[in-house]
């Protein structure tokens, strides 16, 4: 009997887990794909930040991997993950604020440093660690000044 108790306690714990998961996630398909690109974005400079401050050993394959992994990314074009009334105001599963669409050229300006840093990044990244560690503060700065702008914080 208590077997049976910790059975049904356990998937009712698991449900809970799950729903709670799902009600996380945007049922909006935009916001869904950008989350994806940023989950991407934040893999490949895991990677790279990982590399430059010494967490991971560097290799110099998996970093031009991952730089160029980058450059594809900013090259995708995501004009239509970014809808009107696509923000945390209207939708509580993403951090996107309601000033990226008062304030667009200046998030399109930042993607443009994002893209080029990441460029940089490509150039160097196969080089050595110090030519990585010297190309990642563009490449970290161009991200954190659009999310510092843009981005609410976690909860």
């Amino acid at each position: 009997m208590i077997k049976k108790i910790r059975a049904v306690a356990a998937g009712l714990l698991s449900v809970a887990v799950i729903g709670s998961a799902i009600a996380h996630e945007s049922e909006n398909p935009a916001v869904k794909a950008r989350t994806s690109i940023m989950q991407l974005y934040a893999f490949n400079l895991g990677t790279l930040g990982g590399m430059a401050k010494g967490e991971i050993e560097y290799d110099a394959e998996a970093a031009t991997r991952a730089a160029n992994n980058l450059v594809v990314l900013t090259q995708i074009d995501q004009s239509a993950m970014w809808p009107a009334g696509s923000d945390n105001a209207s939708d509580p599963s993403t951090r996107a604020l309601p000033a990226i669409w008062e304030n667009f050229p200046d998030v399109s300006a930042k993607g443009q440093a994002m893209a080029e840093a990441a460029v940089a990044m490509q150039a160097v990244a196969g080089q050595d660690v110090d030519a990585l560690k010297a190309a990642m503060g563009d490449l970290g700065g161009s991200c954190s000044a659009c999310h510092k702008a843009y981005r609410a914080p976690k909860d």
